[in-house]
């Protein structure tokens, strides 16, 4: 047995859970009378939705058939090989499931080195090798294909991507090392760094050949057969692949530069695994290809008993298991179809939802207003935006001409509800407007239809609680930009029948959000958390600290934007609005900041301007500020800030605002933009002891999104 075996057989006692992979080793002679040719084919099963990954026994088994095919080739029975995927999958990468149990170093180690004893044995064969990249194709699979001496590509392959770094690793079986001695270092950083950074980017076929990673580029119908004439004509001389010089001097380190100052941007050095990636990156200028492998085993190895992947594995679980299959939903098969909806309100937010409403349930769609002015610019707007998804050529002329016709608006909500089925209000956030607009709208829509709020703070039971009906009431809250963030918080006020809740699950699929049911309680989620961690920010800031030291304290976290800069987004006005109804319900723990509300009275959109490019303290936000004489450091305003949090997340599951601390997390995640490397937040409060601090209690149980102890 062979040192690789050896060590594939041995780490595969870790993966007891492996979907193994087999590779198929099939012989034929190449059209052209190029000579026999030998393919590889991945295949995990028969259900070809099914992902193929890699696990050590898969590993081992395109091990074995590389022996085959080395053997054949040594001999001079083949003139060249191919790998290539099942139907519509090519592979995507390595087995997470079995990653996150290793609790050894040299477990992890010995993962790294398997993997590349294995797969840079195809640029070691005696003929060239070939990788056709026929369906989905990431990290682990994408690296296969860099190690052959060609590669071709689908035209219509779906998703292309080395997403390591997203989730807190490296590209670590060559990727880091390979891909920019490919592509050049410019390209390779924008393929590992950028667009895994910008929420796991994916690549379609044309520009993975437009990168120049593939060689040859073909329509999905017939992508095997022609690539084997096109491997034919490559080895029988009638095709030469020219490929650019690589520029190894100044270019080289403008790119590593490039790619720090991305990673800076977004994750502001609390997250490790961009930067191991770069500083491979920066050696492999010197082509020593084994340097860099000795360096990603190095790097993957100390990453996987890392928090920072271990967060990101169970956020990654979040959003594709639980975010898929909500927890404490009813049972779909109470939920009543939706054949039409009603829009109550016609501004942005509403507008946006008629949009989304359209879009995903293909029915009519109507809006009402307080008067026909608004009424039309509500309409205006859905229809503008389907002309540029037409001009984008996303949809054909025959489905913007389709979803055009079913969105309409009207005055008379008799006339717009009377056969509706689902109606949602978006209007003014005040407890009395909303009152009486689900009086007027239940005095005129079916009994069966449901009333939905989108409340982003208010209570859903007592918005209810004049109606005849409140049972069909639901919270139906979603994030803005609603086309964008996919959470929707579903709320279950107080007489919410089960019914009415299936159905509002049952729109939330079908509109392609990730929903979370949760508790009827101020600001319910999202809103809640973000209030009391941007509500001890502007309490320090009151008090004295300067603003630059109290948005740098939190920069170790790793969040997309600051907090202020978040705030400018959200609204002040609305950042305020939320806070005082917080401030109400909770006066012990939620204040209502006098500077906040003085920038929201002079009318101020936030605190930064942009005239030098990046954010500076607006002079006239400055001259309002009225700060106390208490000064911390950006150590003290962190703990501070950090323990006001986990202080909220305790007392919500205790209240039982949601099932469980993953409901908190997948809803930062899915509906404030918080990283997959913190996992959310309860990961990070867990590993940095804070929650033990606050609340006497880690929030998840050791292993879970930690190595296991």
């Amino acid at each position: 047995m062979s040192t690789t075996a050896e060590l594939l057989k041995g780490a595969a006692e870790l993966f007891p859970g492996e979907v193994v992979t087999q590779a198929h080793v099939r012989h034929f002679d190449l059209p052209l009378g190029a000579g026999r040719f030998a393919l590889i084919t991945l295949d995990n099963g028969h259900d070809h939705t099914k992902p193929t990954t890699l696990g050590p026994q898969s590993l081992a088994n395109i091990d074995a058939a590389i022996d085959q095919v080395d053997k054949e080739a040594a001999d001079g029975d083949i003139v060249g090989v191919g790998v290539t995927g099942k139907p519509f999958i090519f592979a995507v990468g390595a087995d997470l499931k079995g990653v996150e149990l290793l609790t050894e170093h040299k477990d992890a180690l010995a993962i790294g080195k398997g993997g590349h004893d294995v797969l840079k044995r195809l640029a070691n064969l005696a003929v060239p090798s070939f990788a056709y990249y026929n369906g989905a194709s990431m990290g682990g699979g994408v690296e296969i294909g860099l190690h052959c001496t060609y590669r071709t590509v689908s035209a219509a392959l779906p998703a292309f991507s080395l997403p390591e770094v997203f989730l807190g690793l490296v590209p670590g079986w060559g990727g880091c090392t390979l891909l920019p001695n490919l592509i050049g270092a410019d390209k390779a950083v924008s393929v590992i760094i950028e667009n895994s950074l910008n929420q796991n980017k994916q690549l379609k076929g044309v520009q993975v050949h437009e990168l120049g990673i593939a060689d040859a580029i073909f329509e999905g119908a017939d992508f095997l057969e022609q690539s084997l004439i096109w491997t034919a004509s490559v080895l029988g001389g009638e095709i030469t692949v020219e490929r650019p010089l690589i520029d190894r001097g100044e270019a080289w380190d403008q790119a590593v530069a490039k790619g720090r100052f991305i990673a800076d941007g977004k994750v502001h050095g609390a997250a490790p695994a961009a930067y191991r990636a770069l500083d491979i990156i920066a050696a492999a200028k010197n082509g020593d290809l084994q340097q860099g492998f000795d360096a990603e085993d190095q790097a993957l190895a100390d990453l996987i008993m890392g928090g920072e992947l271990r967060s990101g594995i169970y956020a990654f679980n979040l959003v594709q298991k639980r975010g898929k299959r909500p927890a404490g939903a009813p049972d779909k098969s109470l939920a009543r179809p939706v054949t039409k909806v009603g829009v109550v309100g016609a501004g942005l937010m509403a507008s946006q939802l008629a949009l989304l409403f359209l879009r995903r349930l293909e029915v009519p769609v109507v809006l009402t207003d307080i008067d026909q002015e608004r009424v039309d610019k509500g309409v205006g707007y859905v229809q503008a935006e389907i002309d540029k998804l037409l001009g984008k050529g996303r949809i054909n002329q025959d489905k913007a001409n389709r979803l055009k016709a079913l969105v309409t608006g009207v005055l008379d909500k008799a006339e717009g509800f009377a056969d509706a089925d689902f109606v949602i209000e978006a209007v003014f956030e005040e407890m009395g407007v909303k009152q009486k607009v689900f009086a007027e709208v239940e005095a005129v829509a079916p009994a069966h239809a449901i009333l939905a709020t989108n409340t982003s703070s208010l209570s859903v039971s007592e918005m209810a609680s004049k109606l005849k009906h409140p049972e069909r009431v639901v919270g139906f809250h979603f994030f803005n930009p609603v086309a964008i963030l996919p959470l929707l918080e579903i709320v279950r006020g107080e007489q919410t029948d089960e019914a009415s809740l299936a159905t509002a699950f049952g729109v939330a699929k079908k509109l392609k959000k990730t929903a979370v049911l949760v508790k009827d309680a101020p600001a319910f989620v999202v809103n809640r958390i973000l209030t009391r961690f941007m509500g001890e920010i502007q309490n320090v800031i009151d008090e004295g600290t300067p603003v630059e030291v109290a948005e740098k304290a939190v920069e170790p976290l790793g969040l997309p934007m600051s907090p202020l800069v978040l705030l400018e987004l959200v609204g002040p006005a609305i950042g305020l609005h939320v806070s005082q109804t917080l401030n109400r319900a909770f006066p012990d723990r939620f204040t209502v900041s006098p500077n906040l509300k003085a920038v929201v009275e002079a009318g101020k959109r936030g605190f930064y301007v942009y005239d030098s490019g990046k954010p500076e303290l607006d002079p006239e936000v400055a001259a309002l500020l009225k700060q106390g004489d208490t000064v911390l450091t950006e150590e003290q305003v962190r703990d501070r800030v950090l323990d006001a949090v986990a202080q909220e997340i305790g007392l919500m599951l205790d209240d039982g605002v949601v099932a469980e601390a993953q409901d908190i997390d997948l809803c930062l995640i899915t509906g404030a933009g918080w990283p997959f490397h913190l996992g959310g937040i309860t990961p990070y409060l867990d590993r940095e002891g804070v929650a033990e601090r606050v609340t006497g209690k880690r929030f998840l149980e050791a292993g879970v999104a930690s190595v296991p102890a």
